[in-house]
């Protein structure tokens, strides 16, 4: 059991709490009641759901969105039968680039996962990351597609410079925080960003205040000033270690609901989803209790929860409140509840959901995997691990894609044609090894899921292109701003210093790790890790790398989109007659790469 320390108390002495082991069960267990005047307020919760929506990855029979909406509702109800309070929030990442949410695209507003998260009647949802991948006008189109004046919210981030969002903010359709009413109860809710959103997705004109501590505290204490002593803080950071740095410098905040991470916190007994595992502190290695108990700014200890992504489980931690807002037990059926279609804690799909979400999410999807545009001699490697730390075969295929829509639709876009091309690890997002045979036309949006165009940056000077290279291989084995490359070879050694740079582009310490760079005709740009004089380079790469994103220092050179997103790239460098003409071939493309990319120590 986790001793919990109460916030607020009275008499200024830290209380404990007792935090039972938590037990999968479909309606909350049997509790003690409240103290006199006091609140049971269930929280319903999940986070980074990413568009699966049909069923978890490799477990149709766990997970989708059907069998979430059922089992939401159901605990809800069991909820609110047992007297108390119930209120159902997400921790961002509500969707996500791939077939699924193509089909969303293509089908335009209200999106599928619009009509399905609506479904739910969320109270509020925190603005993650992903949601600005294809800008923040697709952002505005999923949230028009609610029918209710859903909040979606983020304290550290500023929309007014982004036209459509400003008008859903105008509405309190997007804000830092809102209030939720549950009988006479009132609950605050805070949102929250990781602050390196311009970094790792595409915000545009939207503002993010890199002080999350001050955004979150300053509507905490705004809250609180209105007599609201009930607040809960839905936190879109990347990891459950974050969200603990966070708590430890804010107070008044009595429950945090974390995103970002895909941890699993869970005790045992607790049912999970075959193969998952609970998730272990890497700091301690012991394992992620539900609820994890996290010291505030004060000394008190605040419940932290998450979930694991996929709409896999539905976290629901059951929290009474006495009189004056003080957190005063949590209920032994409070964790992570897994969506199953198998006994014994089988759900029914909720049939409005599966009618007009999944069936035709289905159909999208079968027509994309029935069209077969290639064959390949070789199995292609697009493993997280292997294109985010050294080159991959299909990190080639891709970067060779993108030199070759630079080239192509040079002349037409009035562009210099690029000599090299760089994809980072990040963009590939199958994490799969697709095996010799067919490849279909949803293998390439598998591959390259988001809505990033192909870029060509012209006359990058050569010191410049090599600091561009060090942020590449600045934080190997496994980070998304390795790149896979095309147009040239260079070699690196892992254990020299290390470049760091800030998200603007500024390099604050020079890396010296890129020791060799050689253009496939011969041309020398750096040897002995020295730049050698001579004409810029011009690149090609996706706009999220030519923007800045991932750190790249590109730091606001002008560059022209050439008109075909990176997806529409490689399927076309596949199937062209001029390029691939449908056949991946293994002397191309052999597995672990033809030596583009050589690492030292």
């Amino acid at each position: 059991m986790h001793p919990l320390s109460v916030r607020r108390a009275v008499t200024g002495t830290a209380l404990a709490l007792a935090v039972g082991a938590a037990t999968l069960v479909t309606a909350p267990a049997a509790s003690a009641a409240p103290p006199r005047g006091g609140f049971t307020l269930t929280i319903l919760h999940n986070n980074d759901g990413e568009s699966q929506l049909r069923g978890a990855p490799g477990q149709p029979d766990f997970g989708g969105i059907a069998r979430f909406v059922a089992l939401e509702s159901q605990l809800e109800r069991a909820a609110q039968r047992g007297g108390g309070g119930a209120i159902t929030l997400s921790s961002g990442d509500n969707f996500l680039a791939g077939p699924e949410f193509r089909a969303s695209l293509d089908k335009g507003i209200p999106f599928y996962d619009s009509i399905a998260l609506d479904r739910i009647r969320y109270d509020a949802l925190a603005i993650g990351n992903h949601e600005f991948d294809f800008g923040p006008d697709v952002l505005a189109d999923f949230i028009s597609g609610f029918g209710r004046n859903t909040p979606f919210l983020s304290a550290n981030l500023d929309v007014s410079g982004e036209p459509r969002l400003a008008r859903l903010a105008e509405r309190e359709q997007i804000a830092a925080s809102t209030v939720v009413r549950e009988g006479r109860e009132r609950i605050g809710v805070v949102g929250a960003t990781t602050p390196g959103l311009a970094s790792i997705s595409s915000p545009r004109d939207v503002v993010v205040d890199p002080d999350v501590t001050a955004a979150v505290q300053s509507e905490v204490d705004a809250l609180t000033e209105r007599g609201i002593n009930k607040i809960i803080l839905i936190s879109h950071l990347q990891s459950v270690a974050e969200d603990r740095e966070l708590v430890a410098q804010l107070r008044d905040v009595d429950v945090v609901i974390a995103g970002g991470g895909d941890d699993l916190l869970a005790n045992d007994g607790d049912l999970l989803v075959p193969g998952d595992e609970i998730g272990t502190d890497p700091g301690t290695g012991e394992a992620l209790s539900y609820p994890l108990p996290v010291a505030d700014a004060t000394g008190v200890q605040i419940p932290v929860v998450t979930t694991a992504g996929n709409y896999k489980y539905l976290g629901r931690l059951v929290v009474d409140f006495d009189a004056q807002g003080v957190v005063t037990r949590i209920d032994e059926s409070s964790g992570p509840v897994r969506v199953s279609g198998v006994a014994p804690d089988a759900v029914e799909p909720d049939r409005f959901v599966q009618r007009r979400v999944v069936d035709p999410v289905d159909a999208f999807v079968a027509e994309l995997e029935q069209t077969v545009i290639a064959q390949s001699e070789v199995a292609l490697d697009g493993t997280r691990a292997a294109v985010r730390g050294a080159e991959a075969n299909l990190g080639n295929l891709l970067a060779d894609a993108l030199l070759d829509a630079g080239t192509d639709r040079a002349d037409e876009f009035g562009v210099t044609v690029p000599q090299v091309a760089l994809q980072n690890g990040g963009g590939i997002r199958n994490d799969a090894v697709i095996p010799a045979g067919p490849i279909t036309e949803l293998d390439t949006f598998d591959i390259a899921p988001f809505s990033n165009f192909v870029s060509v940056v012209p006359d990058v000077p050569r010191a410049q292109f090599k600091e561009i290279l060090e942020n590449a291989v600045s934080n190997v084995p496994a980070d998304g701003r390795f790149a896979q490359v095309a147009g040239f070879r260079f070699t690196y050694d892992a254990a020299a210093p290390a470049q760091v740079v800030t998200d603007d582009g500024t390099v604050t310490t020079p890396g010296s790790r890129v020791l060799e760079v050689v253009l496939d005709d011969g041309t020398v740009i750096v040897t002995g890790g020295q730049v050698v004089d001579g004409a810029p380079i011009s690149v090609a790469t996706n706009d999220f790398s030519a923007r800045g994103g991932d750190q790249y220092p590109f730091r606001g050179m002008p560059f022209t989109s050439v008109g075909v997103s990176y997806q529409q790239a490689l399927a076309d460098f596949i199937t062209a007659d001029d390029d691939l003409a449908g056949t991946v071939t293994a002397a191309d493309y052999p597995e672990g790469g033809e030596g583009r990319i050589t690492r030292l120590n």
